[in-house]
């Protein structure tokens, strides 16, 4: 007997983000070098997520 897919656990499913959150944008420009510190956090430029 199978189950429907929409009742299988979150952890499971696991689809990939292509849009991050600012913070993550952040933290992703810092581990990258590409952060300069006092950089306002609008305006930031697009950030593809580590894959």
């Amino acid at each position: 007997m199978s189950q429907h897919r929409s009742l299988r656990a979150s952890s499971t499913l696991g689809a990939k983000r292509n849009v991050l959150k600012r913070f993550e944008r952040v933290e992703l420009m810092r581990k990258r070098s590409q952060w300069t510190e006092g950089r306002r956090v609008t305006g930031l430029p697009k950030t593809k997520p580590e894959e």
